[in-house]
């Protein structure tokens, strides 16, 4: 069950809201726990899934607990919580690929196992560590109530995807929150806009390249390639943004502040910029529990070299256990270094030449990040530079302008809320009467979307 669903619309999303409005505030969280586990669930596909998930949250609970009681030996309990909540992500995500190129590097025949993804393993896991080294540190104090603890893990807005909630953001907010009518209100628009983003955005434009990967990447032209990698840009942005704004709506509706995810990454003038403003909760965690561990940027320039190198391939292998994303976080590395020691400054003070430069670089990022296949992804890239020597190939004539009649509008819809304009006009206009009406409509519109189909799951499920 997703967000996105009618499902979880009309059904689960209002059984909820009844029963926590009733609930006295002394019980709210053991609702939220409850219910959470029961959204985990459907969303499942076993129930030794629901299992691991609720021993990794007990586990972690006691784990805090002994640190806390046991300071001569905290060491020793944090490295026990941190093998024992990343061997079940490596477990999981990572075996299959492991046995590919042993295989292929040794030439063996090791049995490979499809092994089904856990769905938000690897969010709940880095919330899992994040909060028994916080504990650690001294930064947060273990949660003595296990259904606290257990609504902040298994919190359903954020439990799949995101954003990723470090404990103290949310330990005040445990204990003792305010509910109003008017943050009812404003959860409910952000859930709204989060909605209009995914299903009448996201969802339209991933048509586009769906359209292309089925017609063959040698079979397009470099017109139609370029509109497609724009289109895939779009969709994952206007997909985790729409996430995000839905998970902020849905906290606001249970009393929580839940944190930013994005910030109009499209705006940047720097790979660097652009990925403190993408997924800023993933960004935060590697810098506080990866880069700055290491030894960030405070034992040289050589030493920060490899520290930024070290957090880009994690980054790379978190999104998946595929060889293109260890390529795509590599590319990433690169770029940043590059505008780190030369160009950031250059194209930071010609603002004009940094968006051309993120223009071009924002979509062949993506690109790698997108196709999992080499030959695929070289096929794709030499559609892009047709300078490139390549096979001949049967394209037909003016396939771009057939594409872009159809999607034209959704890119213009893309280009303008990639913007800060309408957020500007929203928080001008968002108790007025005709805000309320325009979000009635985007509301009902992505309803009409899903009911006729025209939905697709969430990007980042898959990561």
């Amino acid at each position: 069950m997703v967000f996105s669903s009618l499902e979880f619309l009309f059904i689960f999303l209002p059984a909820f809201m009844l029963l926590y409005g009733f609930t006295p505030p002394a019980y709210k969280n053991a609702v939220i726990f409850a219910c959470s586990v029961i959204f985990y669930g459907m969303g499942v596909k076993s129930p030794v899934y629901i299992v691991l998930f609720l021993l990794t949250l007990l586990f972690n609970f006691i784990i805090a607990q002994f640190i806390d009681s046991f300071p001569k030996n905290k060491k020793i309990w944090l490295i026990i919580g941190i093998v024992f909540n990343f061997w079940w992500l490596l477990f999981f995500k990572y075996t299959g690929f492991t046995f590919e190129n042993i295989n292929a590097l040794f030439r063996s025949e090791l049995p490979v196992k499809d092994i089904v993804l856990p769905i938000g393993i690897s969010f709940y896991t880095f919330q899992n560590v994040s909060y028994i080294i916080d504990v650690y540190r001294g930064k947060a104090v273990s949660e003595k109530n296990i259904i606290n603890y257990g609504a902040y893990i298994s919190m359903f807005p954020q439990l799949i995807a995101g954003p990723i909630v470090t404990y103290q953001t949310v330990a005040e907010q445990l204990k003792k929150r305010k509910h109003t009518i008017f943050k009812v209100e404003d959860g409910l628009k952000t859930f709204t806009i989060g909605l209009g983003y995914k299903v009448l955005i996201a969802n339209q434009l991933s048509g586009l390249w769906n359209d292309i990967s089925m017609i063959g990447y040698e079979s397009i032209s470099t017109p139609l390639a370029w509109l497609g990698v724009f289109a895939y840009s779009f969709q994952l942005y206007f997909d985790f943004c729409g996430y995000s704004l839905m998970a902020i709506g849905l906290g606001k509706l249970m009393g929580f502040d839940l944190p930013r995810n994005f910030d109009y990454p499209y705006l940047s003038l720097t790979m660097t910029e652009f990925w403190r403003r993408w997924h800023i909760t993933l960004g935060s965690w590697f810098r506080e529990y990866i880069y700055i561990p290491l030894g960030g940027n405070r034992k040289g320039s050589k030493r920060q070299i490899i520290n930024t190198l070290a957090v880009w391939l994690f980054t790379g292998l978190w999104h998946g256990a595929s060889w293109n994303f260890v390529l795509w976080g590599l590319v990433l590395f690169v770029l940043i270094i590059t505008e780190k020691f030369w160009t950031g400054k250059f194209l930071n003070k010609y603002k004009a030449l940094g968006h051309c430069y993120m223009f071009l670089i924002i979509p062949i990022t993506w690109l790698i990040f997108a196709i999992t296949d080499f030959h695929e992804l070289g096929i794709y890239f030499k559609r892009l530079f047709p300078f490139i020597p390549q096979e001949k190939a049967v394209i037909l004539d003016g396939d771009y302008i057939k594409y872009l009649k159809i999607y034209w509008k959704f890119f213009v819809a893309g280009i303008l809320f990639s913007t800060r304009v309408p957020q500007k006009l929203y928080e001008k206009y968002k108790k007025s009467i005709v805000c309320a009406v325009i979000l009635l409509a985007v509301f009902w519109g992505a309803v009409y979307c899903m009911y006729k189909g025209m939905n697709d799951p969430f990007m980042y499920f898959r990561f």
